[in-house]
């Protein structure tokens, strides 16, 4: 299953009838309705379901957007965060996306699962990366404070996240719903690519399903946080799906499939015909770049 995100062009439309007809004239016969679909635009996708124009892959957390929210916010509220309100309403929110995914009879939704208090340290090293190189000694030094502020300050912020999606799996399954928990490309963001196989045994529920971004993991791969393949292949038992897009050194991502550093063939042994394979593509890409993109896609993985 091809799919195609309205990260693409939800800002450009008011009619969710027509933001999904744009993505079908591309030729998919799938969407997936992102975080920046305000509530103007329910009514016009529920129509273009109901008459059977296009079908739902999935969701992303948040969708609709809170009343009020006028931009995307997948971490408006965290599962995560310190203040228990905070959390009450990632729950309220996500609830609502549930409510909406039923209606829309979409299979997945694709949750961020949190963050923890730690300094902008992506952004500093991507910075050292693309001038100095993965070699120089500041660079060496500073992920490996990173990685240690990371071991030291999790734990809190990891057990309100398990807290929440505990909450929450209940209600996923009564709607069976699968759960795609997305690898994340800050150092702030958990679960780390280390701990997640530890997650997976501790929802061994299969409505929670990783949901592999190659963006992000190429990220972290430049980083020197992981090897992108092993990643991959480690997390495959439990793999629902993807979201495609490429990855211009060091941290430019959404960019066309085919443009960038990701080596897809190297993925291809883990993509199966039952994942969810969406282009999540930058709104700024032309028409063409974004039909190159899914051709470079299609004729590495299949149709």
């Amino acid at each position: 299953m091809y799919s195609f995100s309205t990260c693409w062009n939800s800002h450009r439309h008011t009619d969710g009838r027509a933001m999904l007809r744009e993505i079908r004239e591309l030729g998919f016969e799938y969407a997936e309705l992102s975080h920046g679909v305000s509530i103007s635009l329910m009514p016009g996708i529920l129509a273009a379901v109901e008459a059977g124009e296009i079908r739902v892959s999935s969701l992303h957390n948040f969708c609709p957007l809170p009343m009020g929210v006028t931009h995307a916010a997948p971490n408006l509220y965290e599962f995560s965060a310190e203040k228990d309100y905070e959390r009450a309403l990632a729950i309220r929110y996500t609830l609502q996306t549930f409510e909406f995914a039923r209606r829309v009879q979409a299979p997945a939704v694709v949750l961020h699962l949190g963050s923890m208090e730690l300094k902008d340290y992506t952004g500093r090293l991507c910075d050292l990366l693309e001038r100095d190189g993965t070699q120089s000694p500041r660079f060496e030094k500073l992920r490996a404070e990173a990685v240690a502020r990371q071991e030291a300050v999790k734990g809190t912020f990891v057990a309100h996240l398990y807290e929440t999606l505990r909450k929450l799996l209940p209600e996923a399954e009564k709607r069976g719903l699968k759960l795609g928990c997305e690898n994340r490309q800050a150092l702030e963001e958990i679960p780390l690519e280390s701990d997640f196989v530890s997650f997976f045994r501790e929802f061994p529920s299969p409505a929670v399903a990783y949901w592999h971004d190659t963006g992000h993991a190429q990220i972290k791969e430049n980083l020197g946080i992981i090897r992108h393949v092993q990643h991959l292949e480690s997390l495959a038992p439990r793999l629902a799906g993807f979201h495609i897009h490429d990855v211009q050194f060091p941290d430019r991502d959404h960019a066309a499939p085919g443009t960038g550093m990701i080596d897809y063939a190297a993925l291809k042994p883990f993509v199966k015909p039952e994942h969810i394979k969406v282009f999540e593509l930058n709104p700024g890409l032309p028409v063409d770049a974004v039909k190159s993109g899914i051709a470079h896609i299609k004729k590495i993985w299949g149709e």
